[in-house]
């Protein structure tokens, strides 16, 4: 299988790649490079730099002729999104039309687009289900949520199969601290520095925090099920910040008074995501624990390039 994966030298994008050349695919990249690392990258993909609204984009489509896409490439944090809001729009909607365009012409069977929770505001009701009311609260997660709305119109119009991932709050090595899930990242710097990590209010707001190797593998399973699709992808369990802490104060051997400071504005005190229908229609389950994903994490940290 050809599979063209944009953002492929960042975070999440390094593990995708990863795990499609283990399952024998053939992989190009495409990575402006902003935040991802070349270093990240395989030896055994093709990589091109390029940006995903570049008018040009298209061309790398019809040199690779890629079967299948997945989409990782975004400007993904919500403050950037809330400081800039034009300039979010322009990477994660306009960026995904030329995705689609260049994908169309290309005769791209199926695109598979990493969404996320943010598309679900403050919940309403915990966990969150793909029922759940779609009420942004940042212009990154309607930015994120009118790219499922454009997929879903170019499967009508042109029957691009697509599925969409919304995913909870990633971890895992790589990972810098500017992302959804970056205070994973944080802690573990601050830990090695022997530093106190700082924490935003009380430590007592959850997240559904889900390890990157997981994720990974709900990409490949959405590779061929969930067409039509946007579906969660989370453990279904949360994890407060103040036991996010503990549990790599015990793996790191260390014991560190965090820093409290006021909440930030516009967070949202808990959120979790229910699974339940990614595991039926993908046959996919997160598998890493909390413990074993933070495990890897901090002794993978010194080991691996990290993203810029």
């Amino acid at each position: 299988m050809r599979v063209l994966v944009t953002g492929g030298a960042g975070f999440i994008g390094s593990h995708v790649t990863e795990a499609l050349l283990e399952a024998g695919a053939r992989v190009a990249v495409v990575d402006n490079l902003s935040t991802g690392c070349r270093q990240n990258v395989s030896a055994e993909a093709v990589f091109y730099e390029a940006d995903i609204t570049a008018p040009d984009l298209g061309d790398i489509f019809t040199f690779e002729k890629p079967e299948v896409v997945v989409h990782l490439a975004a400007q993904a944090v919500a403050p950037v999104s809330l400081a800039r809001p034009c300039f979010d729009a322009s990477v994660n909607i306009t960026g995904t039309i030329n995705l689609l365009e260049a994908s169309r012409r290309a005769g791209v069977r199926r695109v598979v687009y990493s969404s996320s929770a943010a598309v679900y505001g403050a919940p309403v009701y915990l966990p969150v289900d793909e029922a759940h009311p779609v009420q942004p609260i940042s212009p990154y997660g309607a930015s994120k949520y009118a790219a499922e709305v454009y997929l879903a119109a170019y499967r009508r119009l042109y029957g691009i199969e697509w599925a969409a991932l919304r995913l909870a709050n990633v971890y895992g090595p790589r990972q810098d601290a500017a992302g959804e899930g970056g205070v994973v990242a944080v802690f573990c710097r601050r830990l090695r520095e022997g530093a106190p990590p700082g924490v935003f209010g009380d430590g007592e707001q959850t997240r559904d925090f889900i390890y990157v190797k997981d994720v990974a593998a709900a990409v490949l399973a959405a590779l061929k099920s969930g067409g039509g699709e946007a579906l969660n992808i989370g453990t279904g369990k949360g994890t407060s910040v103040k036991e996010l802490l503990q549990v790599l104060e015990r793996i790191s051997e260390q014991k560190v008074l965090p820093r409290y400071g006021p909440p930030r504005p516009g967070d949202i005190r808990h959120s979790v995501l229910d699974p339940a229908r990614a595991r039926a229609v993908l046959t996919w389950q997160s598998r890493y624990s909390l413990v074993e994903g933070l495990k890897q994490t901090y002794y993978a940290a010194e080991e691996t390039p990290n993203a810029k």
